[in-house]
C-alpha cells in the first residue's frame, strides 16, 4: 500500500550488539588451572550465554531478530516489539512495547476493529439519484438530477451502471436539467490538496469524498500488439470529459524501465475536455503495462463518470448538462437508491490489500454514523472511536488519531495497546470477520510474497504497514502446537526498509512455539 510515515525500524547497534555478547564472559578467570576437558565445557556454557544473552536483553526476543536488527543497523530504541498467546497473562516477549510509535496502515487495524463494532458487518453504504419531477410519460426528466452519496468506499463503473440501470428501468430516458452533486454527508474540506510526500497524482493519497468514484483514480492500459505493429491505449473509468490521443508506435528496442516512459500526459482544453496523450516509441518486449494516475478533482470525476455510464445506458441529455454542487431539495423524487457491498467485503479490501482512501472513506463514516452533529470530519470520527475504545475498557491515553489508515506523519500507537486491541478483537463477535479480512502469510494480500517457502506460510495473519523510516507488523500467528499469538512489531528508524528480515524472523520464531 503505498506510503505511511513511521519512524519505528533499524536493526541493533552493531557496538551495542557486540557488547551483550560479551558481557559477563571476563569475569569468570580462576586461579588454579583447568583441565581441556573442564575448559571445552566452560566455552560452551560461555558460548551459550553470549546466545542467550540478547534475548534476555530485549525483552525475551530470539537471537536471530536481534541479529537481524543489528544487520539492518537498527538501534534498540527504535525498535518495538510485544509477543503474547491469546488468553495469556503475560506476553512471551515484550520489548519497548509502551512506547508511541507510528504504526503506519496498521493503524487500519483500529479504524477496521471498530467499524465493524460500532456499524455491525453488514452495513451498506447508500448512494442516491433524486429529480427535481418524476419523468413524463416519455420519460424525460425536466429539471435537474441530484446525485447524492454518503461516503461509499467502493462506488466504482459496475457499482454506478447499476445505480443508473434502476433509474432507467423506472422509466427515466433523457435528462433535461443538469446534474447536480451533493457531497454535503462529508466536511467539504477533507479534501485540502495536502499529501504525506507531495506526490498528489499517485493513487495512494486521493483524499476521502462523500462522492468518492472509482478511486478518484484513471487506469491506463498500453498494450503492444505485434501482430498489427501497433500500441494500444485504454483507460478505465470512462469519464464523459476524458479523450485519449494515442500516438504510440511500436519499436523493436529493449525495454525500459519496464514500459514506464509511456505515461500520459494530461491537459485541460478550451472546450472543456481533458486530453490524454501519449506519445513516442514504446517496445513490445515491454509487454502489457498499466498506468494510475490520481487526477482531475472529485467532482470531475463523479460528473464524468456519471454522465458517461448514462449515455453507455442508453440514457440521453437534452442537453450538455453543467456540473453543479448543492443539496437534494426536501420535495426532490427518488429515482434510484443503490447500497454497497457489506463492511465486512470493505474491510477485506481495506486490509488484505492496504487501501488508503477505503480507510480513510469507512474512518469518516464511522463519526458520520454514530455522531450526526453535522458533515463528517477527522476530528470527530477520532472522538467516536476514543469513546468506543473506554467502553471496551481500552484507554489509550498515548493513541494519535489523524486519518485513520496510518497514513500519517502524526498517527501514533503502543505496541502493547495494539496487542491489547487485538485480543479484544479476538475474542469480539466480529472477531472472525476481521480476522478473514488480514493478509494470509505467503498467501494473499500484502503478504503474498512474504516467507513463501516457510512453515509458517499459510499460519499467519497480519497487516503490514510500510512508510519511509517505517516498518510494521500486526496480527495473529498460528504456531505448530495449535495456539494462537498476538504479535505486533514495529520499526522507526531510517534503515527501517532494510529491517524485513527481524520481522520474518519473529513470525517463524512465534509459529514454532516461541522458543
Amino acid at each position: 500500500m503505498p506510503n505511511r510515515s513511521t519512524l519505528l525500524r533499524r536493526g541493533l547497534l552493531p557496538l551495542c550488539a557486540a557488547a551483550l555478547l560479551c558481557a559477563g564472559h571476563l569475569s569468570t578467570a580462576a586461579a588454579k588451572p583447568v583441565t581441556a576437558k573442564a575448559a571445552a565445557g566452560k566455552t560452551r556454557h560461555a558460548g551459550q550465554a553470549r546466545r542467550a544473552e540478547p534475548a534476555q536483553r530485549l525483552g525475551g526476543l530470539p537471537a536471530t531478530v536481534v541479529a537481524a536488527l543489528t544487520r539492518a543497523q537498527v538501534p534498540p530504541s527504535a525498535a518495538s516489539f510485544y509477543v503474547i498467546k491469546v488468553g495469556a497473562p503475560q506476553p512471551v516477549a515484550s520489548w519497548n512495547a509502551q512506547a508511541p510509535m507510528n504504526p503506519a496502515s496498521t493503524m487500519k487495524l483500529v479504524t477496521t476493529f471498530a467499524g465493524l463494532q460500532l456499524l455491525g458487518p453488514g452495513f451498506r453504504w447508500q448512494t442516491s439519484l433524486y429529480a427535481d419531477n418524476q419523468p413524463d410519460n416519455n420519460g424525460t426528466i425536466n429539471g435537474n438530477v441530484y446525485l447524492r452519496g454518503h461516503g461509499d468506499p467502493k462506488l466504482v463503473p459496475e457499482e454506478m451502471a447499476k445505480l443508473i440501470g434502476t433509474a432507467r428501468t423506472a422509466g427515466a430516458t433523457t435528462i433535461n436539467g443538469d446534474l447536480v452533486l451533493d457531497r454535503s454527508y462529508f466536511d467539504g474540506s477533507l479534501d485540502n490538496g495536502s499529501t504525506i510526500d507531495g506526490e498528489s497524482l499517485r493513487a495512494y493519497n486521493v483524499q476521502p469524498d462523500a462522492l468518492l468514484y472509482a478511486f478518484k483514480t484513471l487506469s491506463f492500459t498500453v498494450a503492444p500488439d505485434p501482430a498489427t505493429q501497433s500500441v494500444a491505449v485504454s483507460v478505465t473509468p470512462a469519464l464523459a470529459q476524458l479523450k485519449l490521443d494515442n500516438r504510440l508506435t511500436l519499436s523493436r528496442g529493449k525495454c525500459r524501465d519496464g514500459g514506464s516512459h509511456a505515461d500520459p500526459v494530461l491537459s485541460a482544453q478550451p472546450d472543456g475536455t481533458v486530453l490524454a496523450a501519449f506519445n513516442g516509441s514504446y517496445s513490445a518486449e515491454c509487454g502489457e503495462h498499466v498506468v494510475n494516475i490520481a487526477a482531475l478533482s472529485h467532482n470531475d470525476f463523479a460528473w464524468g463518470g456519471f454522465v458517461a455510464e448514462w449515455q453507455q445506458a442508453g440514457g440521453r441529455f437534452a442537453h450538455a448538462p453543467a456540473l453543479r454542487l448543492g443539496k437534494v431539495p426536501p420535495r426532490a423524487f427518488l429515482l434510484a437508491r443503490h447500497y454497497s457491498a457489506p463492511l465486512s467485503d470493505i474491510v477485506r479490501d481495506i486490509n488484505k490489500f492496504s487501501n488508503n482512501v477505503m480507510a480513510r472513506q469507512l474512518f469518516l463514516t464511522i463519526g458520520a454514523e454514530q455522531d450526526r452533529s453535522g458533515p463528517a470530519n477527522t476530528a470527530r470520527s477520532a472522538r467516536v472511536v476514543q469513546r468506543w475504545l473506554h467502553k471496551q475498557g481500552l484507554d489509550m491515553p498515548d493513541l494519535v488519531l489523524d486519518n485513520g489508515s496510518g497514513l500519517s506523519r502524526e498517527e501514533r500507537i503502543s505496541a502493547y495497546d495494539m496487542a491489547r486491541l487485538l485480543q479484544q478483537a479476538v475474542a469480539s463477535d466480529v472477531g472472525p470477520a476481521l480476522i478473514d479480512s488480514l493478509p494470509i502469510l505467503g498467501v494473499d494480500g500484502t503478504l503474498r510474497r512474504r516467507l513463501t517457502r516457510s512453515n509458517a506460510a499459510g499460519n499467519a495473519y497480519l497487516k503490514t504497514g510500510t512508510l519511509q523510516d517505517v516498518r510494521a507488523l500486526a496480527g495473529y500467528v498460528d504456531a505448530l502446537d495449535g495456539s494462537r499469538y498476538v504479535v505486533v512489531a514495529y520499526i522507526n528508524h531510517p534503515n527501517a526498509a532494510r529491517a524485513q528480515e527481524a520481522h520474518d524472523a519473529l513470525m517463524q520464531w512465534v509459529y514454532r512455539g516461541a522458543q
